[in-house]
């Protein structure tokens, strides 16, 4: 549509001088309309005769009018009420201009022309002005150049969404869908309303490739529900963010988001926000372990809030490191929090105790570790050597400081697992317990995790990944299932547990039912605009592919191993478990054997050892055999 692209594309002066001219060519065209409507003859040319310097001087005249009043100015995707003003007075100044420059030319024609001339001015500009949106709206569809989207809410958010989508290239609003059956029928901002059964209908009929929630102000509970009803249509949802977020500053439609990973979780986020975090962490120098990953990074950007004295960043990668602080330090400076940053691994003790004694180390969240199942088991001795001596390292270079709290990121996989992975976190949190035995100024604690949503290596940026490239979308098991979390409730229940540790303490998050991992693909794949392929019918366009069981992967994860230890914390959601622990004898062995198997290069001895140590612990092949 070269056309169309010329005339999309041309400058904005060229387009005030195509409007300028138009409205100065319709002043004698209205003129003698006026002339033909008054004498009623479609000839009146004696007349019109006797009035030609009317027409010459209106040509003046009116162009300086339409000039000075801006209609030339007017977009023409935003004409609405406001602009039809501005065309009504211009009107009104040509007519009473018309009637002066009648009676100082002594003209001897109707003194009714000018009225009339007026009216007609106004009614063909206005016309002329929606002929020409339409045009281009009908040239714009017929190129496919504007997506076709239904709005879900005709309130003042949907009214303003319309308005500011008829002026978008991308987009074209082609009704409001609405639960208010009393606007059903009627046309808000000159689109119809419609109930939410007629969707479907709607989307067949308009070719709707988008669904844009507009009702900012509803509960939660309720957004979620709309979603979870439009996830099944086949198009692509988007939700307007709160009244709040849109005051932020930028504009409506850039505020429009995709539908979020956690909006999958299938309940509501867990509140975590309470007095006891900034209590515990105001004034105090808090050190981050792995500060540069998904958990550690978040948990810096949490800290913020808390009012710090300082925060130490801790990380082995320089480039994550580097991101983390140039994100962080903005935001510290603002609020008069210091900021310091080490390159260095949780194993090299000197380093840590070095750092912990120049910073004069409060806290320690120790979140540094190996976590990706499956390049853990391929890479058995760098994992134990990283999860677990790294960990004994940080310990005792916090209890040798006497710093006053210690909170280790542990996993489900630490439950009864069949990865070295979680057998690791195990062995991680067996040395933190024994430790606690031994040093009664430090208070130890632990955090277990299910999934969290967006960190690197979880399945959701994956399956988003695949969907993008047009699938297939990778399933490991139809009935594996998984407790999700978010990023944001990972790193408020570390904070949490910082504030309510009492020493060896396990904390949990309830995070309700476990979800299975294909039906949240299914929801991916809908939401994201897509079908999921049947492999019967050959309908849809991105398939689901079970790829079978990873390497140490379990179909389910557990949080507890003895569900009787569990205790109330003052926080509803966030509970304690107080599990059994081996001896400071046994402590010592585990990790003298860790080592030796890792000097020897011995993996079998740290599998064996893995089996005599960690309750519950079974090869993931066992499974398999069953």
């Amino acid at each position: 549509m070269l056309l169309l692209d010329r005339m999309l594309n041309m400058s904005r002066s060229a387009k005030r001088t195509v409007f300028l001219a138009a409205d100065i060519l319709l002043i004698p065209i209205t003129l003698y309309t006026a002339f033909t409507l008054r004498y009623g003859t479609v000839a009146p040319f004696s007349m019109v005769a006797d009035s030609w310097g009317l027409f010459v001087l209106m040509m003046v005249f009116g162009g300086a009018i339409v000039y000075f009043l801006n209609l030339p100015k007017i977009k023409l995707n935003a004409f609405e009420t406001r602009a039809m003003l501005q065309v009504g007075l211009a009107a009104v100044s040509l007519s009473i201009t018309a009637m002066a420059l009648s009676y100082l030319l002594q003209l001897s024609g109707s003194r009714s022309v000018p009225l009339i001339f007026g009216i007609l001015f106004f009614v063909a500009s206005v016309l002329m002005r929606v002929l020409g949106l339409h045009i281009i709206t009908f040239l714009t569809d017929s190129a496919g150049v504007r997506q076709h989207v239904l709005i879900y809410g005709s309130g003042s958010a949907g009214i303003q969404l319309a308005s500011a989508l008829r002026q978008s290239k991308e987009a074209r609003p082609v009704a409001f869908i609405d639960d208010n059956s009393n606007l059903h029928g009627l046309m808000v901002a000159g689109l119809p309303v419609c109930a939410p059964s007629q969707i479907q209908k709607l989307i067949k009929k308009y070719h709707v490739g988008r669904i844009l929630v507009a009702m900012p102000s509803i509960q939660k509970e309720r957004q979620n529900d709309i979603i979870f009803k439009l996830s099944g249509l086949g198009v692509e949802v988007h939700v307007l963010p709160s009244y709040i977020d849109m005051m932020a500053g930028n504009k409506i439609v850039k505020n429009l988001r995709p539908v979020t990973p956690d909006e999958l979780l299938g309940r509501d986020k867990v509140d975590l926000d309470t007095p006891e975090i900034a209590k515990t962490y105001a004034g105090r120098v808090v050190m981050v372990t792995g500060a540069g990953g998904s958990i550690g990074s978040e948990l810096c950007r949490q800290l913020i809030s808390c009012n710090p004295a300082r925060i130490v960043l801790f990380e082995q990668s320089e480039f994550q490191l580097y991101l983390i602080d140039q994100e962080l330090r903005p935001k510290a400076d603002r609020v008069g929090i210091e900021v310091a940053t080490y390159l260095g691994s949780v194993t090299n003790g000197p380093r840590v105790s070095n750092v912990i004694a120049d910073e004069g180390v409060e806290i320690i969240l120790h979140a540094a570790a190996y976590k990706h199942v499956p390049l853990v088991e391929s890479n058995e001795l760098e994992g134990a050597r990283n999860n677990v001596l790294g960990t004994q390292v940080v310990t005792e270079a916090a209890a040798k400081a006497q710093i006053e709290r210690f909170i280790l990121v542990s996993t489900d996989k630490a439950v009864r697992p069949t990865n070295v992975m979680g057998a690791t976190k195990r062995m991680a949190e067996l040395v933190v317990q024994d430790i606690q035995t031994r040093q009664p100024v430090t208070k130890f604690a632990m955090v277990r995790f299910g999934n969290v949503l967006g960190s690197s290596g979880s399945v959701l940026p994956l399956f988003q990944k695949q969907i993008e490239m047009g699938g297939p979308v990778t399933v490991t098991h139809p009935e594996v299932t998984r407790y999700f979390m978010t990023i944001p409730e990972a790193a408020r229940l570390v904070l949490l547990a910082g504030a309510y540790v009492e020493g060896g303490d396990v904390f949990v998050l309830d995070m309700g039912r476990p979800r299975k991992i294909i039906d949240i693909a299914h929801q991916l794949i809908t939401l994201s605009g897509r079908q999921v392929l049947d492999p019967e019918t050959g309908q849809g366009d991105i398939e689901i592919k079970i790829t079978g069981l990873r390497p140490g992967e379990k179909l389910y994860e557990e949080l507890l191993i003895d569900n009787d230890s569990l205790c109330r914390t003052p926080h509803s959601k966030i509970l304690r478990a107080e599990e059994a622990k081996l001896s400071q004898i046994e402590v010592a062995a585990m990790i003298r054997e860790i080592k030796a198997s890792i000097d020897e290069g011995d993996e079998m001895r740290l599998r064996q050892l893995i089996a005599s140590r960690v309750e519950g612990y079974h090869h993931y092949q066992q499974d398999v055999a069953q």
